[in-house]
């Protein structure tokens, strides 16, 4: 073979080796093509659903061996009641939000058992109004019917809890107002006692049950939250009856509480008695006028 065949032939056979070698080679997988913004869908975490404040529940007992405290510890679940009493004032007078900047900033309550002479009462300590305290009487406690106990003990947790939680205008909000709405959360819960009755009386804000069937005659007129707004318009301004009620429901107290007498039973004689004062109370009200 003449020399230059034979490097053709080292020429073509180092071609040929080198073609074979590429073919030997594995082939890359191809890379996946890139996901369009567009059609992609980004996973997000749903924002979680607005819920009630909570705060802390401690209980005193100044004298655990007073009837009263057997009585108690023996008829409630004290952090079970506590509890389920702050739910139901909520539940009843506020809706949650984000913020809850609606609903006063109650940090802790407290529930204290003692003799004393009243039922109960509820405060802010003097530091820190954000603090409240529930004094419950142990010798209102001792007496309680065996029957009554249990809702009576918590009827009384669920009205004192509404003091703790409600608005009252810096102050200015009539006492039977206040009162009655914090026998009113008591009705709806349940929880009112057995003496309880309709009955007409001479002004709206007698308080407690008195005015708590009054605002609940309103929530069934006007509709369901009606007292919470009630509440919710106590929160930062003064109480103005002339204007309060009116912006509310379109009339003023008197004459809705003239209208919720109206569905009231009359007994005999009352009716004209309640004429009577309303006759004297517009001649008042005419010679003042006058003057």
């Amino acid at each position: 073979m003449s020399p230059a065949a034979q490097t053709t032939t080292a020429t073509n056979s180092s071609i040929a080796t080198s073609t074979t070698a590429k073919d030997d080679e594995p082939t890359p997988s191809p890379l996946p093509p890139q996901a369009s913004l567009k059609s992609s869908s980004i996973a997000t975490r749903p924002h979680p659903k607005p819920g009630y404040p909570t705060c802390k529940l401690r209980i005193e007992c100044h004298d655990l061996y007073h009837d009263g405290a057997e009585v108690f510890f023996s008829n409630s679940k004290v952090s079970c009641d506590l509890s389920a009493a702050v739910t139901i004032v909520l539940s009843t007078l506020y809706t949650p939000s984000q913020s809850n900047s609606h609903i006063p900033p109650v940090r802790s309550v407290t529930l204290v058992l003692e003799e004393m002479d009243i039922l109960a009462y509820t405060t802010g300590i003097e530091l820190d109004n954000d603090h409240k305290k529930i004094h419950f009487s142990l010798g209102y406690i001792s007496k309680i019917p065996i029957a009554r106990r249990v809702d009576e003990i918590q009827g009384v947790l669920v009205h004192e809890m509404v003091h703790c939680w409600q608005w009252n205008a810096y102050g200015t909000a009539p006492g039977g107002l206040i009162e009655g709405i914090a026998d009113f959360v008591r009705l709806k819960a349940g929880l009112s006692p057995p003496h309880w009755k309709k009955e007409r009386r001479e002004k709206w804000d007698q308080g407690y049950q008195h005015t708590a069937f009054f605002l609940d005659w309103i929530e069934t007129q006007y509709g369901d939250g009606s007292v919470a707004r009630v509440n919710e318009a106590l929160m930062n301004k003064r109480y103005d009856e002339d204007v309060f009620w009116v912006r509310l429901f379109g009339n003023g107290v008197q004459e809705l509480w003239s209208e919720y007498c109206k569905t009231l039973p009359v007994k005999e004689g009352e009716d004209a008695v309640m004429v009577e004062k309303e006759e004297r109370k517009a001649t008042d009200e005419l010679e003042k006028v006058l003057e």
